[in-house]
């Protein structure tokens, strides 16, 4: 049987795909057992390696962070052969020494969403509990820091990235208990995407883009989207570079746990598991059920 070629999977802003040397580039509309993903991703080759870019809003930013399909753009990911997925996200900083534009890349969350986001492929009479304990992966994370500090950025690398539930930004009080918490960014998109990602083995990586400090910090202006639009704008060839330099520093081996997550998650017996879970779960678990 001939091994399916490794795929980098992307998501993030809409900009990210419209990338100088991208070739072969295609828009591919998928549909999964989950519903839509959030838009059409754009697939092509970078330096010679298969690339696959997704933009998590929806092109034109037409998605709040609690209606993204999470579950849909990473099976999404998962049916274009994607192993490794690095997640390209606007952050508020909750630390001084992090300051707007810079980069951190995260190895930890707490999650402070509501439950309303769909944050597992399991239920409908199958049960699985993947390890989460280190929730991104740690080789894929270091070659993003690498790949940044090349770039010329300034790295932050690891830190706990809270993710709350939004649209609006924190309260004064809310911002001021979560530093207490140590955490170095907040965002609105992380979680549950990392958690998905994890149990559809995917390498999982973070590049966080500070673009404020949140409103805790009394001394700089409270947070703004034209504010935040602008930092982004100017990180938009930042990130861009580190994905070029991401590439020429992973390598074809996955020499980390992600690619067997789901190994000894399966709890369910085999002999009771619906038809239809099998069929809509058969890209995520079908190896572990065969």
């Amino acid at each position: 049987m001939e091994q399916q070629e490794d795929v980098l999977g992307v998501i993030g802003g809409s900009g990210l795909y419209e990338m100088e040397g991208l070739s072969d580039v295609e828009s591919v509309v998928l549909q999964t057992p989950f519903g839509k993903p959030s838009d059409a991703y754009v697939t092509g080759r970078l330096n010679g390696l298969k690339v696959a870019f997704l933009p998590r809003h929806g092109r034109g930013h037409r998605l709040l962070p609690s209606e993204v399909n999470y579950r849909a753009n990473i099976h999404g990911m998962k049916q274009l052969g994607v192993t490794r997925l690095i997640s390209v996200s606007a952050v508020g900083s909750m630390k001084e020494e992090i300051e707007p534009g810079h980069i951190v890349i995260p190895d930890q969350f707490i999650d402070r969403t509501n439950g309303s986001r769909g944050s597992t492929f399991f239920g409908n009479g199958v049960v699985a509990h993947v390890q989460f304990a280190d929730p991104v992966c740690p080789c894929l994370s270091s070659v993003i820091a690498d790949a940044a500090r090349k770039s010329g950025a300034r790295v932050h690398q690891g830190g706990t990235y809270l993710c709350m539930e939004g649209p609006a930004f924190s309260t004064r009080a809310e911002s001021l208990v979560y530093r207490s918490l140590g955490v170095s960014v907040i965002g609105m998109t992380n979680i549950p995407e990392a958690k998905l990602a994890r149990e559809a083995e995917l390498c999982y990586g973070v590049i966080a883009l500070a673009t404020d400090y949140d409103c805790w910090h009394t001394s700089h202006d409270d947070v703004s989207v034209d504010a935040i639009l602008k930092i982004i704008a100017q990180n938009v060839a930042t990130a861009k570079s580190i994905i070029r330099n991401v590439i020429s520093g992973v390598g074809t081996e996955r020499n980390c746990g992600c690619k067997d997550a789901l190994r000894y998650a399966l709890i369910t017996d085999r002999s009771v598991i619906p038809d239809q879970a099998r069929r809509d779960l058969a890209l995520i678990v079908g190896k572990y059920l065969d």
